[in-house]
């Protein structure tokens, strides 16, 4: 059974939905119509501009929409680090910052298709972080890259940020799609935790009667009503930006005891950056601590913000109410790495289920090691996040239970309980080499026109 990556998938959704139609003589796709004897290959590029990285996806589609295999693989992909946040202060740093993903996507497409190859740029909560004004400009800037130096099929709205809701609804879609899940009713379907750099999404399928009194949110709402494959769904969808992994660490950080910060190994000296601040990240002399740590995360997240619709999960906001389409929830991207990264999970493994409790007992583990030992224990974390694995694992643990109820015995003050089980999908993406923020699944491969998607909101 093929793999697809899930993180790039939510974006070759927002293509289909909003390129794939039907016409009187053939089927547009991606904005490209095909007649019936057309060519049999169309491919698209997807970059996924994130808060931690920037990726670039290519695919390659028969007139059916089938995927075909780009040489071993069924996509072409490639990564960078940082993300195009991490040049506010250069809007053309940034955007050139992609050209070499840019120069290899190309390379990959036959140059007689090239003209009529799509290319979408989503970003996500890095730039939405900037502001209006900050991220607009990278925007543009891309825009100009792509309209000056790409020979890809471009239209300026095309570059363009993501909010979170899409983002969650998204994530959604592509996994209950993968699951066969779209089309079965709504306590059929299993829910999603997104953990990103900025911004961590909650989406899940809610009953009309949770839907109807869903409270009023300013700027938005917390219920998306879809339909596919026939059925109709009352999706709840909440991004909370800044409290991705990334930014959760800037949060964090900001309150520091005197002698050091209780998340921090022990022997790092140093300075954390993110969002163009820099904020101090030296550990205490007697190294880091959990039980300290979970008190500042607490803190930190928010969990006994005033509630003004309740029931909430943190910062104040409403949680959807729970219900059956959130008893089986599937945790999505730095959930995942720092499983696999920290060892408690088996990442060649067809599938993996794991506890809250799982990842309590790994961030203890953690914090109880210097930055020197950690070097040997934890090899698969990359460097720079090494200092910060206690910190990481325990705002991971205090999100589950604490931010969203979702806990077993050992939580306090919280009364909905989805489900013991958190079901973690493999990162068997060519020995998970590929998988930097997202996971994989299996699926076999369909027509993106079986999953029309339509909102009333």
């Amino acid at each position: 059974m093929p793999t697809f990556l899930v993180s790039s998938f939510f974006l070759f959704l927002a293509f289909c939905s909003e390129g794939v139609s039907a016409g009187r003589t053939g089927v547009a796709v991606f904005g490209r119509t095909s007649a019936g004897g057309g060519a049999t290959k169309r491919y698209a590029v997807i970059f996924d501009a994130g808060s931690s990285g920037s990726r670039v996806h290519v695919f390659c589609f028969d007139e059916s929409l089938d995927l075909l295999p780009i040489g071993d693989e069924l996509e072409f992909f490639l990564k960078i680090k940082p993300g195009l946040s991490a040049y506010a202060s250069n809007p053309e740093e940034a955007a050139n910052s992609l050209l070499p993903l840019l120069e290899k996507a190309e390379g990959v497409i036959p140059e007689d298709l090239r003209g009529k190859t799509p290319v979408r740029i989503g970003a996500t909560a890095g730039l939405r972080l900037l502001g209006t004004e900050t991220s607009e400009q990278i925007l543009q800037a891309v825009r100009d890259l792509l309209q000056e130096k790409s020979s890809l099929n471009y239209k300026a709205e095309w570059v363009s940020i993501l909010d979170g809701t899409q983002e969650g609804s998204y994530m959604w879609v592509a996994i209950n799609f993968l699951l066969r899940n779209t089309g079965k009713p709504y306590a059929k379907t299993v829910g999603v935790v997104d953990l990103g750099g900025g911004s961590v999404q909650m989406a899940y399928a809610i009953p009309e009667s949770n839907a109807a009194n869903a409270p009023k949110i300013k700027n938005g709402t917390y219920v998306k009503e879809l339909s596919l494959k026939g059925a109709k769904y009352y999706l709840y969808v909440h991004s909370y930006l800044n409290y991705g992994l990334l930014a959760a660490r800037a949060e964090i950080l900001k309150n520091v005891d005197p002698s050091g910060h209780f998340c921090v190994l022990k022997g790092f000296n140093g300075t954390y950056k993110y969002g163009g601040n820099t904020y101090d990240a030296s550990a205490p002399p007697s190294g880091s601590s959990y039980s300290k740590c979970r008190r500042a995360i607490v803190k930190a997240l928010k969990v006994y913000a005033p509630c003004e619709h309740r029931p909430c999960a943190f910062d104040g906001a409403w949680d959807g109410g729970g219900g059956a389409g959130q008893k089986n929830l599937y945790l999505a991207s730095f959930f995942y790495d720092k499983a696999a990264q920290t060892g408690f999970i088996n990442a060649s493994a067809p599938t993996a289920e794991v506890k809250p409790s799982y990842f309590e007992e790994a961030a203890k583990r953690a914090c109880k090691v210097s930055l020197e030992d950690a070097k040997t224990k934890y090899a698969n974390v990359y460097a720079d996040d090494l200092p910060y694995v206690c910190m990481d694992l325990v705002y991971q643990y205090v999100l589950l239970v604490d931010g969203f109820g979702t806990t077993d015995a050992m939580a306090k003050g919280h009364t909905g309980n989805p489900s013991e089980i958190w079901k973690v999908p493999p990162g068997i993406c060519m020995a998970l080499r590929k998988c930097h923020r997202g996971f994989v699944i299996g699926f076999q491969r369909r027509s993106c026109r079986e999953i029309p998607l339509s909102s009333s909101h």
